[in-house]
């Protein structure tokens, strides 16, 4: 198999969803990484990536200092900010440096080499490819690690639930009435079956509804963690432990790397979801991934995980593209 040569620039902004699936896929393509936070002031940050004229001004002192030649071999963006710099480096690099932007970037694909979408964006073309959910690092060996990591979580009482909490967007319910309608119906099936429950807050969750939910789920073997004041972040371990999860409906990302886990996956939907993410609910229902909090339902046949074949389609593209220019 051929091998890409030189160096790769990963490029992002400050959001942890954006990052995690940019330096995902760059670790697989086995290459020097450089990773660079790129935040354009306005109007070059509103109107990403289409106005492209002068965005190297547009960046601070010491972020036009790091985006500067020499120019990587290849340059990998994921989110609407970061494709404005992927988006120039096929133009500065005299056409060089190999370009990739995940997630749909709201202008033609064509203006990168790669563009990977996910298939609720409906995003087409001939250098597009379509996973059905967002990139990320879980398989065998990391969730392995995530056990070795905190084998205390093994004593827990079985089945072990994790719970991973999202947090409010736009056209999803997450308030403080749905903390407590989910925190009852984990509470009534922890009570019937017995087990344990294991409830994470992701960075966009408001501290407040975490503490409802540590207060209504007091009784129930397990933990909470909201942050830093908990102890260090046990995610890998209770994707490793779990035995089920239940995710909120609100990140893509959150349901991509549940379902990437191998044992069932459950939500809980109050009200109607955006046509976006609705259309990613229900392919994974419809792939017998994705069930209601009430549902029981058997592990799926295997694990989505579509990372690697992404990435070994990207090894393919780009040391092909080397050697004709060699």
């Amino acid at each position: 198999m051929l091998k890409p040569r030189g160096d790769c620039w990963v490029i992002t902004d400050a959001a942890a969803g954006n990052q995690r699936q940019a330096l995902t896929l760059a670790d697989l393509l086995d290459m020097p990484i450089r990773h660079l936070q790129l935040e354009p002031r306005a109007p070059w940050s509103w109107l990403a990536p289409r106005l492209t004229l002068g965005a190297e001004l547009a960046l601070s002192s010491t972020q036009e200092l790091q985006f500067a030649p020499p120019w990587p071999a290849v340059a990998i963006g994921c989110g609407r900010q970061s494709a404005l710099y992927t988006r120039l480096l096929h133009s500065l690099s005299g056409g060089h440096c190999y370009t990739v932007q995940i997630l749909d970037p709201r202008i033609d694909p064509a203006h990168w080499d790669t563009v990977i979408a996910p298939r609720h964006d409906r995003l087409s073309g001939p250098n597009v490819l379509q996973p059905l959910g967002s990139l990320n690092p879980v398989d065998d060996a990391w969730l392995q690690e995530g056990r070795e990591a905190d084998p205390a979580l093994a004593e827990l009482p079985r089945p072990r639930v994790g719970v991973l909490l999202g947090g409010p967007r736009q056209g999803v319910v997450f308030d403080g009435n749905y903390i407590e309608q989910l925190a009852y119906r984990l509470q009534l099936r922890q009570l019937s079956e017995g087990g344990s429950l294991m409830v994470l807050a992701s960075r966009r969750t408001p501290r407040a509804l975490v503490e409802r939910m540590r207060e209504r789920l007091a009784d129930a073997p397990g933990l909470v963690w909201a942050g830093q004041d908990d102890g260090s972040n046990p995610y890998p371990s209770v994707l490793g432990w779990a035995d089920r999860l239940v995710v909120t409906p609100d990140s893509v990302n959150m349901l991509s790397e549940a379902c990437a886990v191998g044992c069932a996956v459950h939500t809980f939907v109050v009200g109607g979801l955006p046509g976006k993410l609705q259309r990613f609910h229900q392919a994974l229902r419809d792939a017998g991934r994705l069930y209601d909090i009430e549902a029981i339902a058997a592990p799926p046949a295997r694990p989505l995980r579509e990372t690697a074949a992404i990435a070994a389609t990207l090894r393919e593209r780009i040391a092909g593209r080397q050697q004709q220019g060699a």
